[in-house]
């Protein structure tokens, strides 16, 4: 059974800090084929596509597209904030390992 992503508060609070609702732009999280573990993440700002699953919240959005939904069933895409640095997470349960950068993984 495919359960969607989860997207936490602190998230959807990073997205309405840098104003992406407000351009009309949503965090688009992809998987495609690459990275060092077979499949890295692309986490970019980007317009919806008419077939993405939508997250919303607080008008904050989260795409994700049909293809990388499966890879993503049942992910929480975070946002950690970090000495070492700022960035968007996905704890995803569906990788059987990941690479030390956290966005190349494999299944």
């Amino acid at each position: 059974m495919q359960l969607p992503p989860k997207v936490t508060d602190r998230a959807f609070a990073r997205l309405s800090e840098i104003g992406a609702g407000a351009e009309g732009k949503a965090l688009r999280v992809a998987v495609e084929g690459g990275g060092c573990s077979g499949f890295q993440y692309e986490i970019k700002l980007d317009a919806p596509a008419e077939d993405d699953l939508v997250l919303e919240d607080a008008g904050e959005r989260v795409i994700v597209d049909p293809v990388s939904l499966p890879f993503l069933s049942g992910a929480v895409i975070d946002f950690s904030d970090e000495l070492i640095g700022a960035r968007f997470v996905i704890e995803n349960p569906n990788a059987t390992s990941s690479c030390g950068c956290g966005t190349s993984f494999s299944m």
